[in-house]
């Protein structure tokens, strides 16, 4: 490249913008609820087709970026998967909501899981097994659904509506069998969810909100076992997980 071309590559606040030009197009795949056509993502960026495609290329190289199945459509690839884990592991909620996940698993004999609220939903950022064995397809990096899971239903809770609207939809067309069998005012005014084989056959779940000054949900931490009995209200796993989200939640604002 000659120095002209460098100098023109240049933007005014000193980066480069050509490069700027491909994380928007990263960023744009990021904001989509799925695999995405080339052509849509070149239209979302106002570029053409031909150099987006050489972009993904690159980012699809570097792991960023990864081709879904025969659909050629593109989607976030493993290196973004973790770049996300570890940004959201530096967050201090998170650590603070975390911390203490191995003494929740001793008190409660139960699987316990941290997840926050990615752009593909409820995404699992913290694992913590406990001593009895258990098979799950779930694990670091697993995306829930917001209908049918208890941690999804918390988020629906916690969460404005327009933020998770867009999943609650997604989801409805892909499982419209599923029925929530609860309603967010039930999950406010109890300040839990719960499911029995919902999602997962042979296994209960029971979740709580982890709540920012605004009782906006910053994590929810779930607890995961194959007794149902975990579930039913006034059991010991439910008040031992809202105790420990209580203590780890912020005082709501009193204006």
């Amino acid at each position: 490249m000659s120095e002209a071309d460098k100098g023109q590559d240049q933007t005014q606040s000193g980066g480069i913008q050509s490069l700027d030009s491909a994380l928007r197009l990263l960023l744009a795949l990021a904001g989509r609820p799925g695999p995405t056509a080339l052509s849509d993502l070149a239209r979302d960026c106002a570029m053409p087709v031909s150099k987006a495609h050489r972009y993904l290329a690159s980012f699809a190289h570097a792991g960023l970026v990864r081709q879904a199945g025969k659909s050629g459509k593109y989607d976030l690839g493993p290196a973004a998967v973790r770049l996300g884990l570890a940004a959201m592991a530096r967050n201090d909620a998170i650590n603070i909501a975390a911390d203490g996940l191995p003494d929740l698993c001793a008190e409660t004999g139960l699987t316990a899981l941290l997840s926050v609220w990615g752009n593909s939903g409820p995404t699992v950022v913290r694992w913590e097994r406990a001593a009895n064995f258990m098979v799950t397809t779930l694990g670091l990096g697993s995306t829930l659904p917001v209908v049918g899971s208890a941690t999804g239903h918390v988020f629906l809770a916690f969460l404005p509506r327009p933020l998770t609207a867009a999943r609650v939809k997604i989801d409805r067309k892909s499982a419209p069998q599923v029925n929530p069998g609860t309603t967010v005012e039930q999950v406010r005014a109890a300040g839990y969810a719960t499911v029995s084989g919902d999602l997962l056959l042979g296994l209960s779940a029971l979740a709580a909100p982890v709540l920012d000054w605004q009782g906006e949900a910053q994590a929810v931490v779930t607890l995961i076992g194959t007794d149902a009995a975990i579930t039913a209200p006034g059991s010991a796993a439910i008040a031992a997980l809202t105790r420990y989200c209580a203590d780890r939640s912020l005082p709501a604002d009193p204006g």
